[in-house]
């Protein structure tokens, strides 16, 4: 599928502004080799105002339209919109508790102390892990990779973190139930595997693997044809290179596109960060989003469930600043809470970046980023492949330029 460009000054952008986003991402981090290639596709509306592919797929390959890259973290979004579907047909509720639907989970509890070589002390939690709390990040679950606690620990040490495994979800379950929880259920937002037990949650409900009730409730009717947790060998060819951080060579490779671990059987379906997808497949999803639910007479959820999901969620209407245990980049900026299954905005003068009220975003560990503003009906995908997404301040700069070149 060719992607359209639309006239961005008829959009209400000054082209000249717009411009100078793509020179500034090469000249930042593409000539002084931070980034491999990049990726920026800037909507308003249903229409597409800018995009700009820049780099290489891989050596000898051009970044193309149809490139397919590792979203990570951007899956979250596309379960959560799942989840809430089920929500909205009656099979469960928000506060309906997780062991309900996991019982695997009734008696996992609160760390106290112990770790390592020495067993674990736990407590029954206070209170009981619902789904809302899944949702924003409040389960008292985390990552193996914060390394902050006992807890984080043990998940590395258990390769909880390990979604490239041959283990199912279900097997993933029944480990990860084991270890304690931070803390208890709704008191903290921690950053961490929540959302690939909602995916459990949502496969159990359905009764068949996470990957089909999403093709058949989000890829399929968004025409989201190049989105998997497996990239078909077909289109192998399009998956780009992935690298890593390296403080000397700036990038070590991490993933060959044609050898990618996102193309091999068996590993697990995580709801959390599977996925592969392409840019114009995820602005899809970002449309119907924009749009109050709905692509191309489609209905994806309702308006009013949507609103639900971009609210902020954290207790006492508390920012993440105020309730995040997380090491982690994207809960140091005041001003921003968390709903269900994305970041808010809730006062943009407090984030010190240009923004509106009731924009909602979020990224993945290959410093891919998306975000949606709703009031200036504004879309963005940005792509690249290189972990962690912390390594630099793209989504900052992107962000602040595309605000810099909106005229109406």
């Amino acid at each position: 599928m060719t992607l359209s460009i639309g006239d961005p000054a008829e959009l209400g952008f000054l082209p000249d502004r717009l411009e100078r986003i793509p020179a500034f991402l090469k000249s930042k981090y593409l000539d002084s080799g931070r980034f491999p290639h990049a990726a920026l596709l800037i909507g308003r509306g249903d229409e597409i105002a800018h995009l700009s592919l820049q780099g290489e797929a891989r050596q000898g390959q051009p970044l193309a339209e149809d490139t397919i890259y590792r979203i990570a973290s951007m899956t979250k979004p596309i379960t959560s919109v799942t989840f809430m579907q089920l929500v909205e047909e009656g099979k469960v509720a928000l506060s309906h508790s997780v062991a309900s639907f996991l019982p695997e989970f009734a008696e996992t509890g609160v760390f106290q102390a112990g770790g390592g070589n020495v067993p674990f002390v736990t407590r029954r939690p206070a209170s009981e892990m619902k789904m809302i709390d899944l949702l924003r990040h409040t389960s008292g679950l985390t990552y193996g990779f914060q390394e902050r606690s006992p807890v984080d620990a043990a998940y590395r040490k258990h390769k909880i973190d390990d979604f490239q495994s041959p283990r199912s979800l279900d097997e993933f379950i029944a480990e990860l139930a084991k270890i304690p929880l931070e803390f208890d259920p709704g008191t903290s937002w921690n950053y961490g595997v929540s959302t690939d037990v909602l995916g459990a949650v949502i496969q159990r409900i359905e009764g068949k693997p996470l990957g089909d009730v999403f093709k058949e409730r989000i890829f399929d009717p968004l025409g989201m044809t190049d989105t998997f947790f497996q990239v078909p060998q077909d289109k192998l060819h399009r998956m780009a290179d992935a690298y890593a951080f390296h403080p000397v060579h700036k990038m070590q490779p991490f993933d060959s596109g044609a050898e990618s671990r996102w193309a091999k059987d068996g590993k697990m379906q995580s709801g959390g960060g599977g996925l592969a997808s392409t840019i114009g497949d995820y602005h899809r999803f970002c449309r119907m989003l924009v749009n109050g639910g709905a692509l191309d007479g489609i209905q994806i959820l309702s308006p009013k469930t949507l609103e639900l999901m971009t609210a902020n969620h954290l207790p006492g209407n508390a920012d993440l600043t105020q309730m995040s245990k997380s090491l982690f980049s994207e809960a140091e900026n005041a001003g921003v809470g968390f709903g269900l299954g994305f970041a808010c905005n809730m006062a943009p003068h407090l984030t010190m970046i240009p923004g509106s009220a009731g924009e909602f975003y979020w990224g993945g560990m290959f410093s891919t980023a998306f975000f949606v503003d709703p009031v200036e009906d504004i879309t963005m995908v940005f792509m690249t492949q290189l972990m962690p997404s912390s390594t630099y301040p793209v989504r900052r700069e992107i962000k602040t330029m595309i605000y810099a070149a909106l005229a109406a």
